[in-house]
């Protein structure tokens, strides 16, 4: 018998139902990280590990919680010994998502059923290899094959955007605005950015009226280019408000930013508080969402970063308290232009009410504010359910956006079968409780909503 069956994670038959009447709807990946040059070129993949293990630090930390060498993770060791490695790792992870996630990319990937026992390493690896051979996986294939509606990419505003405006595609690939370094006045990097970004706007950013200027233009292009949001990694945590934030007060910090003069805690957080009200209101003028991802305590491990790059398994969590800062953030935001659509999601689980309560306090007739789904390190059974819970006990868990992959990895999309079979047997689970009635038309309608319909609508210039 498969270790994934038809009734994966579903304990009743109601569950069964619920799962039933959305496992087919298409998918509405509004945040993701992957390659649109991958995506416009279509390229076949070489093998198995150049589309499951490449680039995908949620395997590679496994492994070195596993005792796996660097060298077959990201290192130069032989195709064959890095997924002898990875079965290997993924045979005892008892508990953890990953196991669940494997097998059921082999499943719905591939059509394989077999165990990842470890020994059985190079029987699925060949088995593999021969599926991506002879089927010519690409990632035209893989969008179909899983319905995908809207793929959002995650996108510089510096960016050129070529691959979006020529793409070729069965879904949608939208860009996203991300401006990075540009909120990071203490970067080194900070003044041969600026010069990037003026480069892309075909101007000249010589103060802090210039930057918005530019900005302005990128925000134009990227709209005419089909962007519907934008994202913002507020790491480690939300900027401090500064009650007398002024244009003429970050003009001063930009300048002083430019010529690489250091700046005081208080300087970094007036410069990004200003700057992150005034994107807010260009991004409501747009009808963009606003995504803010907050809690990333990032590339922890120097040494393993001078050898391996960022975002290859060395970051966590981050414990700076957000709720006065955050609240501030929005309510500045408000007021001064009236929020957009906007998410907020935080890597530390320990933060879940409170930004699911915060949320509550912007949820007008005007704005709808979510607290996004569970990221990063809370995508997991637990951190899925718990967030179903929390939504549930202080909002509209109908109202709910749903899942996003959040990934770098094409094989990442039977995430979105994960929740759904997650929200089914959670939801049936209440009914067959007694705690809410057995309405199936209801139900369903919920299930739809939080799996499809509402990401959707939310995502879009309607």
């Amino acid at each position: 018998m498969p270790f994934i069956d038809e009734n994966f994670l579903l304990k009743s038959d109601l569950a069964v139902e619920l799962y039933e009447s959305v496992k087919s709807l298409p998918i509405v990946d509004y945040h993701c990280h992957l390659d649109p040059a991958a995506i416009y070129a279509d390229a076949q993949f070489e093998n198995i590990n150049r589309l499951w293990l490449a680039g995908d630090h949620y395997k590679w930390r496994l492994m070195r919680a596993n005792g796996v060498a660097e060298e077959l993770i990201t290192g130069g060791a032989p195709e064959p010994d890095k997924f002898k490695a990875w079965c290997e790792t993924i045979a005892g992870a008892i508990g953890n998502p990953l196991y669940h996630w494997a097998h059921l990319e082999l499943k719905r990937y591939f059509d394989i059923d077999d165990t990842i026992d470890g020994g059985n390493w190079q029987s699925l690896y060949c088995k593999c290899n021969e599926y991506i051979k002879n089927e010519l996986v690409r990632p035209s294939s893989i969008i179909n094959k899983f319905n995908v509606e809207m793929i959002g990419t995650t996108d510089d505003p510096a960016d050129t955007l070529s691959h979006h405006m020529n793409m070729k595609c069965t879904a949608k690939v939208l860009p996203t605005f991300r401006p990075g370094i540009v909120l990071k006045p203490d970067s080194a990097d900070f003044a041969a950015y600026i010069k990037k970004l003026a480069a892309a706007g075909n101007s000249v950013i010589e103060c802090f009226d210039d930057l918005l200027a530019v900005l302005s233009e990128r925000i134009d292009f990227f709209n005419m280019t089909g962007c519907v949001s934008s994202d913002h990694s507020l790491e480690p945590g939300v900027p401090l408000i500064c009650p007398c934030y002024t244009d003429s007060g970050a003009a001063i910090i930009f300048a002083k930013a430019l010529r690489g003069e250091a700046l005081t805690e208080k300087e970094k957080d007036e410069y990004k508080t200003r700057l992150l009200v005034w994107l807010g209101g260009q991004y409501k003028k747009k009808n963009w969402v606003m995504q803010l991802h907050i809690g990333a305590l990032r590339n922890n491990n120097t040494r393993m970063f001078k050898k391996t790059g960022a975002d290859s398994g060395f970051d966590s969590m981050c414990d700076i308290p957000i709720a006065i800062a955050l609240s501030s953030l929005l309510d500045a935001v408000d007021q001064e232009h009236g929020l957009p659509k906007t998410v907020i999601y935080s890597l530390n689980p320990a933060f879940d009410d409170i930004l699911s309560a915060a949320a509550g306090n912007f949820q007008t007739d005007e704005c709808k504010v979510q607290w996004g789904c569970p990221w990063w390190f809370n995508d997991h059974k637990t951190g899925i359910k718990k967030h179903l819970t929390t939504t549930a006990n202080h909002g509209m868990l109908p109202k709910f956006i749903g899942m996003l992959t959040d990934s770098r990895s094409f094989m990442s999309y039977t995430r979105h079968e994960y929740f759904r079979r997650i929200l089914a047997q959670t939801i049936a689970s209440w009914v067959n409780k007694g705690e809410y009635p057995n309405d199936t038309d209801r139900l369903i309608s919920i299930m739809k909503s939080v799996a499809y319909s509402n990401a959707k609508e939310f995502f879009s210039h309607a």
